[in-house]
């Protein structure tokens, strides 16, 4: 059986009731995923989403997992049928009229999936009405209840300037969880330090990593996708500090839990140069060994390869499978051939 021909890139728009994980969500995220090559863009309606409806800073936790499983789902598919390199972007919009999506929400877009019975009460370009839409069947989620946010009355809703830093190369899944997560806590100002190509030399594969200017452009492009409306600061960063060892204007820091030790550094470094303390933000539920998330779920972040050296592997993998089949086909051309009695024959070997 001959499998249809997949669109280049797919919309999904969906609606949430509550910050629960939606697992309601992962035979709609499972059917996109599979019909998409190139890109998978996921819209998420709710009004917890609307500006001032929630604290964000205090439903930290609550995002960071809801967006880590809609990532996980998509990442994980894309990798089940060998295709690392979809580009999955998931972003979180209010039901208001300050809320819009931009008119090129579905540009290059052939199929919009949508929920079963879902209705989005929100505006949506007119553009989406003339694309071709499927509707698949949401699992039941009866029976889960909306989680609690932080306790901590003290930190603001949100923070003016956030700052995070890393390699960004190629950029995937686990890098989209932290700029997200870093933009969904700052009101007016997110600071991403990347790293310098020259501190990379060691990486695995070091030949196929991006280029600095391609990694930053990337960042950016994410971001003003992710939350239009904030300045984005993308800056070069040549150690573990970047201008948050200089900058007294950055109130939260975003980190992975494996990099907590460069938080740490930099609250050193910033406390001996009479800086203001930061207050600290980790991702942990992109951990394998995470203690946030159900057991199903954390069953399936195992499996999830969500990592730029994964990415840089599968590459240079196919390159060497496409050097090889180019080298064999050149070998089969230089052959010599003879001429039988009923014609030209294969070559001599």
């Amino acid at each position: 059986m001959t499998p249809s021909p997949k669109t280049i890139s797919v919309l999904l728009l969906a609606s949430l009731p509550s910050l629960s994980t939606p697992h309601f969500l992962a035979p709609v995220i499972v059917s996109a995923a599979n019909a998409a090559s190139g890109r998978l863009r996921i819209v998420l309606f709710s009004r917890l989403f609307d500006p001032d409806a929630i604290s964000h800073t205090r439903n930290w936790d609550n995002v960071q997992r809801l967006l880590t499983y809609i990532y996980v789902q998509a990442t994980k598919t894309a990798q089940d049928m060998d295709n690392p390199l979809l580009q999955v972007d998931v972003l979180l919009k209010g039901m208001s009229m300050q809320e819009t999506l931009p008119e090129d929400i579905g540009e290059g877009c052939e199929v919009v999936y949508r929920v079963s019975g879902d209705v989005i009460a929100a505006a949506l370009p007119p553009s989406l009405l003339e694309l071709s839409h499927r509707y698949i069947s949401a699992t039941s989620d009866e029976g889960r209840t909306s989680p609690e946010a932080s306790d901590d009355a003290d930190i603001l809703p949100m923070l003016p300037v956030v700052a995070l830093g890393g390699t960004f190369d190629h950029l995937h899944a686990g890098h989209k969880i932290l700029l997200s997560m870093a933009a969904w806590i700052a009101s007016q100002k997110v600071i991403v330090g990347v790293t310098n190509a020259t501190l990379l030399g060691s990486k695995s594969n070091a030949h196929v990593l991006e280029s600095l200017e391609t990694r930053k452009a990337n960042v950016r492009t994410f971001l003003e996708l992710f939350k239009p409306g904030l300045e984005y600061d993308i800056v070069t960063i040549d150690d573990v500090y970047g201008p948050t060892g200089w900058d007294p204007n950055i109130q939260g820091l975003v980190v992975s839990r494996e990099t907590i030790n460069g938080a740490e550094m930099i609250a050193d470094y910033r406390e001996k140069k009479q800086l203001p303390k930061l207050t600290v933000f980790i991702i942990d539920v992109i951990s394998h060994t995470s203690s946030n998330i159900t057991e199903e779920d954390l069953s399936l972040l195992r499996q999830t390869k969500m990592s730029s050296t994964h990415i840089r592997n599968w590459i240079a993998e196919r390159e060497k499978q496409q050097q090889e089949a180019q080298t064999q086909r050149t070998e089969d051309r230089s052959k010599p051939v003879e001429r039988g009695e009923f014609g030209w024959i294969s070559p001599v070997v």
